[in-house]
């Protein structure tokens, strides 16, 4: 635990005006983790194809290979495991704040035929000690109902069983939701560490839309059943459609709310948030970035700062997953798991010995301490040092805040547009691809995007450096090039010019500021402006001396 976090993480946490505040009155930026496929298994975090993307396809495939008995071993270590209080100390170590834990109403609620709601208890002990490790290493908990009763979306990431949101087209499944959310709201309504109550997460994508006009409805009601029992507590509301249309926020009906949208492979810029803006300011409310990731470290280190220059709490996707290297936590896979990944596609049925031999691998690895861990995430999500910043995000206060320019360009590049990257700054031969929620090909930088500055044009780029570092001294790194003969370019930092750098070639070239710089643990801000002809920048490191 920082001591950041001593101070932030404290007391029930509230919405007042835009803000989000603190037991003690202090205003809070959330900045945290998801916990993805914990107790709603991913596929896609299993790399599984789609005939293994949801949790009950993925209990069937495990059944069929061990049978039940076995296979009720195999996931009540899995839940054990695969979330632990070594990863909630890591995320604590790391300077994260919070935590969101999707649950899954198949995790909690026993499936039978009585009209009586009955609950796993053990599963709800789990979600109470990991409340407990919360409390301990100070990280606020958002409880989020990713699979609700029928599924709200009708697509893999809710479990849904036929495709179709059934939560909508069932009043029975309607009213075990609003019960589920009062059992929650009434055992936690004294556990001022849970931060709120995220109701239902990305409903109804736009191939149901026909449905939309049932989900505020259903909000109130549920808000309504909670308040019954919990009144401190926050709720916390997603659109429609991946949780990023915002159309269905018709009007606020509590006064503890925070709402929530969710942010993949988009341009990194306050265009493309903008309409969340607009309903922050109408309704009066902080607003959340309550998923975003599955890319790569460039683009972290855009859109966080994007998150973080307009007050938006935000949440990463997420905390651990197999075999990649754009999250935290990688899960080593297991020898012989394509067996697995063959056989959910047709093919042949391992033998019972080599599946559980696979399985219990598997389960092995899932732990912490035998994840392979990825700092560099990190680094580039809070941007510190040695994370790698694209020149193109430079910050996004706007014009005479985080950068200025003297001229304008004659085209657009459909970036950046109301940051005023369009005026000049960046120069590209393609579009940033729209949203599409899907596990695609990631948003790439590359030479082609650049900052293009004119004598007299600067932009500024903020970093952090963590409160536990133990390194002064840093070295600041520019990846620069001139389209002219010669060009210098000024380097300040924190207010102060520290250095200038000068070119004589038309190449990108790596150039360091000469002498290393001190630093003290906190918010740093560099300033690069050309001095002499147009410049181009590709990107800035801050390095450790």
């Amino acid at each position: 635990m920082t001591i950041a976090q001593e101070h932030e993480v404290t007391g029930f946490l509230k919405a007042v005006g835009q803000k989000l505040i603190n037991g003690e009155g202090k205003e809070i930026l959330l900045r945290g983790v998801g916990f993805g496929s914990w107790m709603l298994p991913e596929g896609y975090m299993w790399m599984f194809p789609n005939e293994g993307d949801r949790p009950r396809r993925i209990e069937r495939m495990v059944t069929d290979l061990v049978g039940e008995e076995k296979a009720e071993q195999f996931w009540q270590i899995y839940y054990e495991r695969y979330t632990s209080e070594d990863d909630i100390k890591q995320i604590a170590a790391d300077g994260y704040n919070s935590v969101r834990i999707p649950i899954n109403s198949r995790f909690l609620i026993i499936e039978g035929d009585t009209e009586a709601i009955q609950y796993h208890e053990q599963h709800l002990l789990m979600i109470d000690k990991a409340i407990e490790w919360c409390r301990e290493h100070r990280l606020y908990a958002i409880l989020d109902l990713h699979g609700a009763p029928g599924g709200q979306t009708g697509t893999n990431i809710d479990d849904s069983e036929n495709d179709q949101p059934e939560l909508f087209i069932s009043e029975r499944n309607k009213q075990i939701t609003i019960e589920l959310w009062q059992m929650l709201a009434k055992r936690y309504k004294d556990e001022w560490i849970v931060a709120g109550y995220d109701l239902l997460n990305e409903p109804l994508p736009n191939w149901f839309s026909a449905y939309n006009d049932q989900i505020m409805p259903l909000y109130r009601d549920i808000t309504k059943a909670i308040r019954e029992v919990d009144d401190r507590h926050m709720i916390i509301l997603e659109g429609a459609h991946w949780a990023t249309d915002w159309s269905i926020f018709d009007h606020k009906f509590d006064d503890n709310v925070m709402l929530q949208f969710h942010k993949y492979w988009n341009n990194p810029d306050t265009e493309s948030i903008q309409v969340y803006l607009d309903k922050r300011a109408e309704w009066n409310v902080p607003i959340y970035m309550g998923e975003g990731g599955e890319n790569n470290k460039e683009w972290y280190a855009g859109a966080f700062r994007l998150f973080e220059d307009h007050d938006i709490s935000w949440n990463f996707w997420t905390w651990k997953k197999m075999g990649k290297d754009n999250s935290p936590c990688s899960v080593n896979i297991p020898s012989g798991w394509q067996l697995l990944i063959d056989y959910l596609e047709g093919g042949s049925k391992p033998d019972e010995a080599t599946a559980e031999r696979i399985l219990w691998e598997y389960l092995h690895n899932i732990s912490f301490a035998e994840c392979v861990y990825h700092p560099e995430v990190t680094l580039s999500l809070f941007r510190r040092p040695t994370a790698r910043i694209p020149a193109i995000f430079y910050g996004y206060k706007g014009e005479g805040l985080s950068y200025q320019v003297q001229g304008r360009s004659r085209s657009s590049v459909g970036f950046r547009v109301q940051d005023g990257v369009d005026i000049r700054f960046v120069e590209s031969s393609r579009e940033i691809a729209s949203f599409e929620h899907s596990k695609g090909e990631p948003w790439k930088a590359d030479e082609r995007m650049y900052v293009q500055l004119a004598v007299e044009d600067w932009a500024s780029y903020e970093f952090t450096v963590a409160n536990n570092s133990e390194a002064s001294l840093y070295f600041i790194d520019l990846c620069i090039s001139t389209p002219n003969d010669s060009a210098a370019i000024a380097v300040s930092l924190d207010g102060e010019t520290i250095g200038s750098i000068e070119l004589a070639d038309n190449i990108w070239e790596t150039k360091r500021v000469h002498d290393p710089v001190k630093l003290a643990a906190g918010l740093h801000r560099i300033e690069l402006k050309a001095t002499s002809n147009s410049i181009g920048i590709q990107w800035l490191e801050v390095i450790p001396a």
